[in-house]
């Protein structure tokens, strides 16, 4: 629970956005019309509500998740780097999946939610949630058919030609640790398209398009292009004064598969990439 006391006369949308500057205007929206928003103990969902001097502003729940768009069928967020998207043996709990699932669940202790595709703990952007089954298999069964951009910010170390494609066939051992390999019968098919927005002090941030979804695949790309991903400690440069990787998946652009329609997510780029140029 968030309370706040209103310091002038304001409306009610403006205020939220002022004071909640972490969430996005869908996610205050959204608080809004789940009726998670009260001024002087009394509900309001108009977001023109017009606040007086001295009102008290009271967020009963609100999640930290950052909803990008949400329907009855798909839910769209904006996950944190340092999260993992689902759980694995060592976390259960802290996770993205669980964050959405009891958000959904706040309107209706029956709903349940499915996730459609992932992103790595450390990578930040959009991951596409279903609200049912039925729903996640359509998505998720004609994925390689509907998907048209999947875009990411990257900066990386060094610098770059302005534009270009890696196309390898990646591999992972038992170790985990994935590679490329030529033969084409040994690993699956990887295609990554970057281009260079700026450069600075031996840095470089990329624009960059994924035509396959393959685990660790622009990290892996940009390690083999001798220019590791800022904060990757996995495939690049170890450094305890990064305290992120700088990778974000910043917009999704697809065909839905209910309409034929083409829908488009997007994400800001993230602050902390926007501090390093």
């Amino acid at each position: 629970m968030k309370k706040l006391i209103v310091e002038k006369e304001i409306i009610l949308f403006e205020f939220l956005k002022f004071k909640l500057n972490n969430l996005s205007k869908n996610s205050i929206k959204n608080l809004l019309k789940n009726k998670y928003v009260f001024v002087n103990n009394k509900c309001i969902t108009k977001y023109d509500y017009l606040l007086k001097k001295g009102d008290l502003v009271i967020i009963k729940s609100s999640n930290d998740i950052d909803i990008i768009y949400e329907d009855k069928n798909i839910i769209v967020v904006n996950k944190p780097y340092n999260l993992l998207t689902i759980s694995t043996l060592n976390e259960k709990n802290k996770t993205l999946y669980h964050m959405v699932s009891n958000y959904v669940k706040e309107s209706n202790k029956n709903n349940k939610i499915f996730i459609i595709h992932r992103l790595d703990k450390d990578t930040s952007g959009i991951v596409m949630f279903a609200k049912s089954e039925k729903i996640k298999n359509l998505y998720q069964d004609n994925w390689n058919d509907i998907v048209i951009n999947r875009c990411y910010y990257a900066i990386v170390n060094g610098k770059v030609n302005n534009k270009g494609v890696i196309k390898s066939y990646l591999k992972e051992d038992k170790n985990n640790i994935v590679y490329s390999t030529k033969n084409e019968k040994e690993g699956k098919l990887a295609i990554t398209e970057y281009e260079v927005l700026k450069e600075k002090n031996n840095k470089t941030l990329l624009n960059i398009n994924i035509k396959t979804g393959r685990k660790n695949q622009i990290r892996v790309h940009m390690k083999e292009n001798n220019t590791p991903i800022l904060g990757d400690n996995k495939y690049g440069i170890k450094d305890k004064n990064i305290k992120r990787m700088y990778l974000h998946a910043y917009k999704l652009e697809l065909i839905n598969p209910l309409n034929k329609k083409v829908i488009s997510f997007k994400t800001d780029i993230p602050e902390e990439f926007k501090a390093l140029f």
